[in-house]
């Protein structure tokens, strides 16, 4: 199924900017209430409620593509476990080394959190990318929902949050903070204007992966050249609340590579789909 077989009393009727009416004062209020309240991050609360709720809309977005699909019951319920399973145990490893404070730098003299970071990658990226059923889940899917699905990142405010109370330095702080809440409050408005069917919204998508991805990029460098550990290059000349301890290390050990595979599986279906539709003319 593709965007041009969306009926069209679907496709949102306004202009895909103005879904910025809403995100920018939510992203503002959560920005607010961690400048606020500090302790309210610190509890790892409501980083357990955001993964909890991504990772409820990623099993049911997985089945619900599932069923769009050509394969057999069994074959979807197969697909379905081969995918969540992983994604599941994955994240149990993830939380349970943080809460122990496994990642910590101090922990152990292997860079673990960089493990933490690049090898769900290097092992999950070939996996999605070559995997037949995979293509075919992508094929049946709407393009919109990977898109859409990393409005998440407007969490990422909470790093501006902790530079204004002096928390994070700010050489790492402004740019990962600032890309998260730019993907996030644009990724609402690239699936909209994916939704449309156009070319124009096809590239805005593409263009929206390619920013999402080096946002993650910088991040990861620049986080590995302030931290100590074997990396470090700069020592920031403020103290840091420690990427590297419990909640905050969720994001580099989870959510930094789980958000890269995502813009990888959103590239490979736009691709995809724009090989399928020039294939029809």
């Amino acid at each position: 199924m593709t965007t041009d077989a969306v009926p069209a009393a679907i496709v949102p009727p306004h202009p895909a900017w103005r879904s910025l009416l809403w995100t920018i004062p939510f992203t503002v209020l959560w920005t607010w209430l961690i400048y606020s309240l500090p302790v309210l991050l610190e509890s790892g609360l409501p980083a357990l409620t955001v993964r909890l709720m991504v990772h409820g809309l990623i099993v049911l977005g997985l089945w619900l593509g599932l069923e769009r699909t050509d394969l057999t019951p069994n074959q979807r319920r197969t697909t379905w476990l081969a995918i969540m399973v992983p994604l599941t145990l994955w994240a149990a490893v993830a939380w349970t080394a943080a809460i122990n404070g496994v990642l910590r730098t101090s922990a152990s003299p292997l860079p673990l959190l960089p493990l933490a970071i690049f090898v769900p990658v290097i092992i999950g990226a070939p996996l999605l990318l070559l995997s037949k059923r995979v293509g075919q889940l992508l094929d049946a899917m709407p393009t919109t929902w990977l898109v859409a699905l990393q409005l998440y990142r407007v969490f990422g405010s909470q790093w501006l949050a902790y530079w204004l109370l002096g928390l994070l330095p700010g050489l790492w702080a402004l740019p990962a903070g600032t890309g998260d809440v730019l993907t996030g409050l644009f990724a609402v408005s690239a699936a909209i204007a994916l939704a449309t069917g156009t070319a124009e919204g096809r590239k805005a998508a593409i263009l929206w992966n390619i920013f999402g991805i080096a946002d993650l990029v910088v991040a990861i460098a620049l986080g590995m050249i302030i931290s100590p550990g074997p990396f470090q290059l700069i020592v920031p000349n403020i103290p840091s609340i420690g990427i590297d301890g419990y909640p905050n290390v969720l994001t580099p050990a989870f959510v930094v590579p789980g958000s890269i595979l995502l813009h990888a599986l959103s590239l490979r279906q736009l691709r995809r789909r724009s090989r399928t539709e020039a294939g029809r003319r």
